[in-house]
């Protein structure tokens, strides 16, 4: 079975080309299953109009699939909830200068 840790890893490798903090941190990614028959992620952008979407999505896969070897790698993206500046980790605040606006 992959480890979950290994495709967090992996996802913490792909960067938005507009935004220069990693997926993960962004908290674009809302979840992750793995077991023996294959990987889903479940992620979405901060915009529907994001230009960029679909070599996101494809980056993400190619990233994941890397980690997990064998297995299938799913990507799945959704818009419920919307993403927001909460789901961003601490690291992403400091890195986009968030800090000071009690985030």
């Amino acid at each position: 079975m992959v480890e979950k840790q290994a495709i967090i890893e992996a996802l913490k490798t792909v960067y938005d080309p507009e935004i220069p903090v990693n997926i993960w941190d962004l908290g674009l990614v809302y979840d992750i299953t793995t077991d023996d028959k294959g990987v889903v992620i479940t992620m979405t952008f901060t915009s529907p109009t994001c230009p960029m979407m679909e070599e996101l999505l494809e980056m993400v896969r190619q990233a994941a699939q890397a980690a997990a070897g064998d297995v299938p790698v799913r990507v799945e993206l959704v818009w419920d909830p919307p993403w927001n500046l909460s789901r961003m980790s601490e690291t992403a605040r400091i890195e986009l200068d968030l800090t000071e606006q009690g985030w």
